[in-house]
């Protein structure tokens, strides 16, 4: 899958541990045509310059990117029309394993199959709710879905182990269902024999997303587009021996 030219996977490979981060403010009122990353593209010694705006434009176009991700060709290219013009980055992280590391066998499928333990920081201020999704971009095909998590309260700073597979949890907090068919999290489950990545994100809103309980997980993405004004990520791989 491309956006802007550029396959979305090789932004997503944790081993070098670089994660899928926004750098801490980008205002896109004041950036020029002639300074838009996408013209800068074209040049690979440019673009190592260039490389953390871009990836927090990336970060921007995955949830249309996982919205059409079913439908669009490889050679397709997405267009990019900011909607939210200042972006903070959000610390993110899991005490359960480092980004770019091996994810734990019990939040997986082999294991007991429950969800990691998460933890974060550095809310903007503005922030009304706060969402977490976490996606495999490996997937064959198009982009899995393994977790939805919304309209977390917006002081909320960690989401414990093993979170109950209902729709609605603490507080307004609600969860989708995941691609496995299943409310709540799913743990990675690759093919055997291939190592997959696991991408957690988490987005800063400026409101709680209205939608009905049980929404897929398109609905939660296209619910969250237009609302971001910050960004967390961290990664990690899992493979099936």
């Amino acid at each position: 899958m491309f956006v802007f030219g550029i396959h979305v996977k090789q932004f997503l490979r944790p081993r070098s541990k670089r994660g899928l981060h926004a750098p801490d403010r980008i205002d896109f009122r004041s950036t020029t045509r002639s300074q838009h990353p996408v013209s800068k593209l074209k040049s690979a010694s440019r673009y190592s310059q260039i490389r953390p705006l871009f990836i927090a434009v990336v970060a921007l176009v995955l949830l249309s990117v996982i919205a059409t991700a079913c439908s669009s060709d490889d050679s397709e290219l997405l267009e990019f029309d900011p909607e939210s013009s200042v972006i903070a980055s959000i610390a993110f992280s899991s005490p359960a394993f480092d980004d770019g590391d091996s994810i734990p066998v019990e939040y997986t499928c082999d294991g007991e199959d429950q969800s990691p333990p998460l933890r974060w920081s550095d809310v903007p201020d503005g922030a009304r709710a706060l969402a977490i999704i976490v996606d495999d971009p490996d997937a064959p095909g198009s982009i899995f879905r393994h977790w939805s998590v919304y309209n977390i309260p917006s002081g909320t700073r960690s989401l414990k182990t093993a979170q109950p597979t209902t729709v609605a949890l603490e507080n307004s907090t609600r969860q989708g269902p995941n691609e496995f068919g299943r409310t709540g999290y799913g743990g990675p489950c690759p093919p055997e024999g291939e190592e997959h990545e696991y991408v957690f994100f988490i987005y800063a809103l400026t409101e709680q997303l209205d939608i009905e309980d049980g929404a897929g997980p398109k609905q939660v993405s296209e619910a969250i587009r237009g609302k971001v004004i910050g960004i967390g990520s961290f990664s990690g791989m899992y493979a099936r021996r």
